[in-house]
């Protein structure tokens, strides 16, 4: 071997490392700023769910922080306590249990399909008619879904003009939560489809060339060749939903919260706003959402770990 091979692989220092890619560390230094001053700084503010935070102690928001009085864990024994609480939390799980069977594998299905199609641009079509909703607000979505299924809407009209009693299932309680599913359906899962549509462009194309000459058909390329291609995505995904198990979607529930009632809308993140930031109960907030996140947090590793099990890596490796 040659002795300049052996020098060039000697290990590289932290600090030459820093010096040869000191160019794209500066480069990512504005991010790296954006991300510290809007993300983690922010956290810092979480000590007031220790507190019996007053804002109008001072008119400078840090000297209100430092001057209010510490109650300890009284704040979180408050939550815990609050039957509202625990009801929100049941709200949050049965729709994250409903998205979870019904939203996660609608992406995957399209994808599917549209990765089927064999003429680039019925399949670039049909990619841009579903990724479309995406770019919707969520105030879109709903006046879309008020205007076909509402009273008002297309088929409760069409359904009297035929001698039928109409319906209104934007007020209905009972099926609000599908309604919900169904609206995070129509507006993300073109935005699903397009990643899964590119895992499975870096599939290689002669392993459906050799289970086509072993004799499988299109089912069992699909069953040994595609979904396990699909297998690493599916795992990080889920994982980052298992995650996010507890918020399911603050703007499009609080939209609708008072057509059907805080008791079939009320999830964390509305009551978070609703009990705590709209009454000016700052402290009891934080705590609330402090909870929301160490349980949140908890999910994303037990997943993740779960993910390692299975033999995927997951959001990051072992």
């Amino acid at each position: 071997m040659n002795r300049h091979d052996t020098t060039d692989r000697r290990p590289r220092t932290l600090g030459r490392r820093l010096r040869r890619d000191r160019v794209l560390l500066l480069m990512t230094l504005p991010a790296l700023v954006l991300v510290l001053v809007f993300n983690y700084v922010p956290i810092l503010g979480n000590v007031v769910a220790f507190q019996d935070y007053d804002p109008y102690v001072s008119t400078n928001g840090v000297t209100a922080v430092l001057e209010s009085p510490w109650v300890g864990l009284a704040q979180f024994d408050r939550v815990l306590s609050d039957p509202s609480f625990w009801a929100a939390v049941e709200n949050t799980l049965v729709f994250f249990v409903l998205q979870l069977l019904l939203f996660f594998p609608v992406p995957i299905a399209l994808a599917l399909l549209v990765h089927s199609l064999l003429r680039p641009r019925i399949r670039a079509f049909v990619q841009a008619v579903l990724y479309l909703p995406h770019f919707f607000s969520w105030v879109i979505v709903i006046t879309v879904f008020q205007q076909i299924f509402g009273g008002a809407g297309v088929i409760a009209q069409t359904l009297r003009e035929h001698g039928h009693e109409g319906f209104d299932l934007m007020t209905d309680p009972g099926v609000f939560k599908f309604l919900v599913t169904a609206e995070g359906i129509w507006k993300d899962a073109g935005w699903g489809v397009i990643v899964f549509l590119a895992a499975l462009a870096a599939v290689d194309q002669s392993l459906y060339e050799a289970a086509a000459m072993d004799g499988a058909d299109r089912w069992r390329r699909m069953w040994h060749v595609t979904l396990p291609a699909l297998r690493p995505v599916i795992a990080l995904l889920l994982v980052l939903r298992v995650g996010d198990a507890l918020t399911v979607g603050f703007e499009q529930l609080l939209l609708q919260r008072d057509a059907v009632g805080p008791g079939a809308a009320e999830v964390l993140d509305t009551f978070v706003w609703w009990t705590g930031l709209r009454s000016q109960d700052f402290s009891y907030a934080a705590a609330a959402g402090l909870i929301k996140g160490i349980v949140g947090l908890a999910l994303v590793l037990t997943a993740n770990k779960v993910a390692h099990l299975m033999g995927e890596q997951g959001v990051y490796r072992k």
